[in-house]
Order: structure tokens, then sequence, then C-alpha cells
């Protein structure tokens, strides 16, 4: 009798799945391949996704003598304050602005055309730390993708720099490691695949105007969401220079990714539905988080990825917040531990300390290693199929099982679909249970005990990051 019970505990953790389109025609509802359902419930262990044969190319292409060579032609401008010279054509912000746009149609050059270079620009009228009318430039560069290239993913840097006084655009500000060292990594991405096909659009991104108030790549994101562009993801490398903490102590392993829970363009009636079926820790930037560290751990790229359930540093922000604030998935490299001693400060000795942004204070390895995790992160994201859309939890019915539903992406080598979820108290997905092609499922364990997601899975085996489902 035992065992008996206990087959018939097994049997009702399968896991049905029918196609919209099956419903559609009429055709009855028939069962996936049911998923062995372990002790604690259906499907496997969630696991990290190994980097293909292309991804550890590319990665061993990244060079971390590229990367300070960037970082001291940036610091060799002397000051990159947004309010200082646009038209010295060797010290300000005009000079850099110019170099960037060089080097990235130089990179371009070797992409068949798939690659191009502009230098998205606009006049900020006078606000907050904009006395003047001042044109903001973001150069950029935008390999378009092979078979998905409306849907876009971005990596940016700031090439703008400061001293103590935020308004004082005349002094030496080099700006090392906030932001040379963001830029750096962009744009050394942008050097190794400008070569590559992935089948979606990555963006990599030089803005301006951050140390007075995020305002290029506000303006960035401003103008994808007036065009109604796809970006899936946003990644912003601010302060990713040196693994050294003003202690001296050394993290030279780990990075920091700064990922929202509450949304921050959460309307009232989003707020309403998170109240009643949970997910502050589900937001789109929590997915993305979740994502990076299955694609670009240690394993992948000898660095760890610290998540911290923050927008950003305490009562700081960084460029990712633009694009939050127009609903798009962002979040914020940075290093480990910060040493204020080196940014935002005058260049001067003070008591036999210096003081001051230099390049002596960079740890190029360890921004080479940065570099590889946003490299792995973009790379899978470009090549996986896009995150599932209009994912619903249906609650027309109340029982003790749970059926969601989706929409079918449009990729060409979409292969199907998976269903992971976890318990509430998880931090991480940890059951994955593959359910194919299909854009409907049912699993027999109850919404009110766990989260659910679910995430693409292309031909090649890589994978979106999760959609979080609502009720519908």
């Amino acid at each position: 009798m035992a065992d008996d019970e206990g087959r018939i505990r097994a049997s009702r953790r399968t896991f049905l799945s029918a196609s919209t389109a099956a419903v559609t025609a009429g055709v009855a509802l028939g069962a996936a391949p049911a998923a062995a359902a372990g002790p604690d419930g259906p499907g496997g262990p969630v696991r990290d996704q190994p980097p293909d044969a292309e991804l550890r190319a590319l990665l061993r292409e990244i060079d971390e003598r590229r990367i300070e060579a960037i970082v001291r032609k940036l610091v060799s401008f002397g000051t990159r304050h947004t309010l200082s010279s646009q038209d010295d054509p060797r010290r300000g912000i005009g000079a850099a602005r110019d170099w960037i746009l060089a080097e990235l149609r130089r990179y371009a050059a070797a992409s068949g055309g798939r690659m191009t270079v502009e230098a998205q620009s606009y006049i900020q009228q006078p606000a907050s730390r904009i006395p003047v009318a001042t044109r903001i430039t973001n150069p950029m560069a935008t390999l378009r993708g092979s078979s998905s290239p409306d849907r876009i993913y971005v990596v940016s840097g700031h090439y703008d720099s400061r001293v103590s006084d935020v308004m004082n655009a005349t002094a030496d500000a080099p700006g090392a490691d906030d932001d040379a060292s963001g830029v750096a990594v962009a744009m050394e991405l942008a050097r190794v695949m400008a070569t590559r096909r992935p089948a979606a659009t990555i963006v990599f991104a030089a803005v301006a105007g951050e140390e007075q108030g995020l305002y290029g790549a506000r303006h960035m994101a401003r103008l994808y969401k007036a065009a109604g562009a796809d970006v899936q993801a946003m990644f912003t490398n601010d302060i990713v220079g040196s693994a050294t903490a003003d202690d001296g102590t050394r993290d030279p392993r780990t990075v920091r990714l700064f990922a929202e829970g509450v949304p921050t363009a959460e309307t009232p009636e989003q707020a309403n539905v998170r109240r009643s079926v949970g997910g502050e820790n589900d937001s789109p930037s929590r997915q993305l988080a979740r994502f990076a560290r299955s694609v670009a751990g240690r394993r992948a790229t000898g660095m760890d990825i610290r998540v911290i359930y923050r927008r950003d540093r305490y009562l700081r922000g960084g460029d990712h917040i633009g694009f939050l604030e127009q609903g798009y998935p962002a979040a914020r490299f940075t290093e480990p531990h910060e040493d204020f001693a080196h940014q935002h400060q005058d260049v001067r000795v003070e008591d036999g300390k210096q003081y001051g942004d230099l390049p002596e204070f960079c740890d190029f390895p360890y921004i080479a290693r940065v570099a590889r995790v946003n490299a792995a992160v973009l790379w899978s994201l470009a090549r996986a199929p896009g995150t599932p859309e209009n994912a619903r939890i249906r609650t027309d019915r109340l029982t003790n099982d749970t059926d969601l539903v989706w929409d079918r992406g449009p990729e060409p080598d979409l292969a199907g679909y998976e269903v992971v979820w976890r318990e509430t108290t998880s931090p991480d997905w940890t059951h994955a249970v593959p359910v194919g092609d299909v854009t409907e499922a049912r699993v027999d364990l109850s919404k009110d005990n766990v989260f659910f997601g679910v995430r693409a899975v292309g031909r090649a085996g890589h994978r979106s990051p999760a959609a979080f489902p609502v009720p519908s």
C-alpha cells in the first residue's frame, strides 16, 4: 500500500503542457513528456549555463593592455567635465568625445557593415548642475543582430569626470576609475564583438553628463522609449577599476551587481498586484541579475558576481536609473569596495596621502575580468531567445495546481520553453522543467506556495532570463 501511495504522489507531480495553437484548432490537450518528480517537486535542478566555444574564444580576446591604454588616453585629456571645452582638440570633454568616436569607428570598420557608430547629441537647457545650455553627446556603436535585430541590449560607461567641486570644469579631473574604467569595458567589448554575429543587437555606449545628473543616459533611454525600442537589458559599468578598498584589503575576484526590487517605473495598478501576489524580489532587474550569475560566474570568467538587492549604492545613483525610469530592465556593475580618496577628489597630496582619481590606482587585470563578466552576460543574452512576453498565471479557477500561459517568441532558433520555480524564501530559481515548444503549461504545485518563472530555450541550449508571471 505504501508503494502505491508513493506512485500516486509521483504521478500528481507530472507536468502537463499544450500549445495555444492546438487549443485554438480544437485539438485535444495532450501531456508533454512527464518530468521526473524530485522529493520536493517537479523538474530537475537549475544549473549554470556553461560558455559555448564562441564565447570562450571571445573572452580570451579581451586584452588588459588595451583596456589600460583606453583608461590612460582618457586621463590624458586633463578634464572631461561635462561643462569643459567642447572644441579644444587636446583638453576637455570634446577632445575625449572625438577620440572615443574615432576608436569606435575603427572597430566598426572590421564589422562588414554590421556595426554603425553615431554621436547621439542634444542641447541640455539650464537645469540642476547645468548653468548654461550645454551640448551633451553620447558616442555609441550599434552591432546589429543577425536574426533578431529589434531586440536590444545596452552596455555603457560614462566618460565625463569631476573633482571635489562638481561645478569645477577647469581643474584636472583624471577620472580613471570613475569612470574611464567603465568606458574601457564598453569600448573593449565593442572591439572584440565587432567581427561577430550575435542574434540580437548590442549597443556599446559612452555617455556624458552622469556627474551632473545622469543626463546623457536619460536622454538615450527617452529616445529608445519614444521609438518603442525593445531594450531587454541595460548594464552600466561605473567605478569598476579597482579591487582595493580604502583600508587596503583586496577582493580581486568579485564584482558587485546592483539590481532593484520594486521597479522604479511601477504603476499604482502594478503595485496593487505585487502587494497581492508577491514579487518584490522578481523585478525584471532581479531576473537579469539571476541570469548574470548563471552565465558569467567564476567557472566562465574567473569572477564572482555579488548581487546587491538595491537599485544602487546607498543614496547614490548611476546611468541605469534613466533606463529603469522608462521601464527597461537595467542594473549596475561596480567594484567590490570603493576607495573614496580616489574618486570625486581634487588631485593633491595631503598629510602624505595621494588623493585623486589617478590611473596608478587602477587594477587593469581586474578591469579585464569585469569586461569578461559583461561579455559573458551580453553575449549569452544576445545569442539566446528573448525573455518571454505576457507571462501570466491563470486565475479563472481555484485549484491546487498552477496554469501558466505566455506568448510564443518570434526567434527563428527558438526550441521551446522551461518553467522554473523556487520556494518563496529562495533567492534564485532552484528547479526547471522543460515543457517544449508550447505556450501553456500546468504544474501540480500551488501558486500560493512557490514562485514561478518562464524562460525560452534556443536550439543550441542558450536560455533567456525568466519572465515573472502575473495574474490573468
